[in-house]
């Protein structure tokens, strides 16, 4: 499938003159740099970009080459790495075994095509043992919202059953005690894993179901089986829930009849305030077998210093790694290359710095971080946030890329985590540059906001923009743009057929990066300190860390 929608070339071009005047001339974004650092990054060669294999030694090496040649320097201490320190899981799936008993019957089931687990903690082997298991709702405990569906159990030994995304997804409306359609944090699988080891869980399960994750099952087949990575962690994360895990609709189904239950029953209550976690009187029990290997993986940071402010920083951010080696496809290919996801983020985000180097510096010092992991849960991210190489409350704010824009210019930029944050009059001031609006994304419900990497540095308080081009295609319009996004999520996501398409369209690409230059040079060169809007969850942390700073 190619992703390339033509564009009447004179339309760009007044598009990109305007954009160009209204933009004091920023220097050039390089097609050239998009197309090569794409193309490289995502060829079999790199292997899928995988942390800690050879894939990762040709990934980082490039990104730090490009780096220096666009004229940054090593961003920290002298270096262009921070490492990282990650454990791989990888689970035995020849001996990896899960089931549930019912009265006199055991259903096992087949690893990989129905069911998908491991474990966090760091350990050659796990058992779990005829488990109790517990339908749980949607797993959120959220006493903010009057909200416990964990309220009254005791979740010691048992395994909970879990709804995917949260109790408004099913309404449609914009409104709710969960905040409509868009996925709050409770919705998103990492949340649900968390809450079932805060309550003592043996085992936490969540139900795939295809609209409210966002994602069909092979997606949880290629990202979840293989190697895993995560956090290292000196107590082995023996605080996690020994099993977690996927199973698809139909099983879940089958398992709940099996009890004695409807799962479409039992999800219409657990979308109700006053839900109550519901034993089903069947046991599971689940084994796995794993190999273990301790490794760093790096983040690339360069930095262009400022000129009259060097300890104050803009930051820009893009993940290079992908899922390596993964599900083969009808023809065998097991390479998730990862060309859209996330090797043209990356590109970008080295044409950005070739861009900033170019015009010179600015008056805070430009930050570009190259962030290992965040297919395994945001770890690269996460670490530099724990580890800041510039502190968060010195860093002013940021823009991150996950995936750029090759289907074509958009008329409308749409914005991740719509009305957080103050960054969005910078981005309001860029888009009419280039007659473009500026809107909410489109399907909030996939909880996207909390997928990409600028979550982690969000968690910290420092004002991140996660802003894309929208579907509204100057070419083909709303339609068209609507089709290509979801065949993309359909098709290629996360799979090997995401590949690098010499006839992609990057105009669209070039119109959006020219945006995020605007906006980092703009809060580069100004003494403005954005903050995210009052009601925004990460408020209160930029309150804090600004205030130790001695801003008042």
């Amino acid at each position: 499938m190619k992703y390339r929608i033509a564009t009447p070339l004179a339309l760009f071009s007044l598009t990109l003159a305007a954009s160009a005047l209204a933009q004091d001339s920023a220097p050039e974004i390089s097609l050239d740099t998009l197309r090569t650092v794409t193309e490289t990054l995502s060829s079999d060669a790199y292997e899928g970009r995988a942390p800690t294999t050879p894939g990762e030694e040709l990934t980082v090496s490039l990104i730090a080459e490009r780096f220096e040649q666009a004229g940054l320097q090593p961003g920290n201490d002298g270096g262009w790495y921070q490492d990282v320190p990650l454990v791989e899981i990888t689970a035995d799936p020849d001996t990896a075994a899960f089931g549930y008993t019912a009265g006199d019957a055991t259903t096992a089931l087949s690893y990989g095509d129905e069911a998908v687990f491991w474990t966090k903690r760091i350990v050659p082997s796990v058992d779990v043992e005829n488990a109790e298991l517990v339908f749980v709702g949607y797993g959120i405990n959220a006493p903010e919202r009057g909200w416990n569906d964990y309220e009254g159990i005791d979740m010691t030994g048992r395994i909970a059953v879990i709804l995917v995304n949260d109790p408004d997804f099913a309404e449609g409306g914009d409104e709710g005690l969960f905040d409509g359609r868009a996925m709050t944090y409770y919705g998103r699988w990492t949340y649900k894993y968390e809450e079932a080891a805060r309550q003592g869980a043996a085992g936490a399960i969540i139900v795939h179901d295809t609209a409210p994750a966002a994602y069909g099952w092979s997606v949880v087949e290629s990202s979840w089986t293989g190697p895993q990575l995560d956090m290292d962690a000196a107590d082995n994360h023996m605080d996690r829930v020994p099993i977690e895990g996927w199973v698809t609709n139909d099983v879940a189904h089958g398992m709940l009849a099996a009890a004695g239950q409807d799962l479409d029953v039992l999800s219409d209550a657990a979308r109700q305030p006053g839900f109550t976690a519901v034993p089903l009187g069947i046991t599971a029990s689940a084994h796995l077998d794993n190999a273990i290997r301790r490794q760093a993986s790096r983040n690339v940071i360069g930095v262009l210093p400022g000129s009259a402010r060097p300890d104050e920083y803009v930051i820009y951010t893009a993940h290079w790694d992908h899922l390596g080696r993964c599900t083969p496809d009808e023809t065998g290919d097991d390479i998730c290359n990862g060309a859209l996801d996330n090797a043209t983020g990356t590109a970008g985000l080295i044409a950005l710095a070739e861009a900033h180097a170019a015009a010179g510096p600015a008056e805070r010092s430009l930050i570009f971080l190259a962030v290992t992991a965040e297919e395994s849960g945001l770890l690269g991210s996460a670490y530099y946030a724990a580890n800041p190489v510039f502190p968060a409350a010195q860093t002013v704010g940021g823009v991150n890329m996950d995936g750029l824009n090759i289907i074509g210019p958009s008329r409308n930029v749409v914005v991740v985590g719509y009305g957080k944050s103050e960054l969005e009059a910078y981005l309001d001031r860029a888009a009419a540059s280039q007659g473009r609006r500026v809107e909410p994304e489109p399907s909030p419900e996939r909880g996207s906001f909390f997928r990409s990497d600028h979550f982690s540095l969000a968690r910290v308080g420092v004002p991140m923009l996660y802003a894309d081009s929208g579907e509204d295609l100057v070419e083909g319009g709303a339609e068209a743009g609507r089709a290509a996004v979801e065949d993309y999520i359909a098709a290629h996501y996360h799979a090997p057929s995401d590949e690098y398409d010499p006839d992609w369209d990057w105009s669209g690409a070039v119109l959006d990066l020219g945006l995020y230059y605007a906006i980092g040079r703009e809060l580069a060169d100004s003494e403005d300190w954005p903050n995210w809007n009052p009601d925004a969850e990460f408020r209160a942390a930029r309150d804090a860390s600004r205030a130790e700073a001695g801003d008042e």
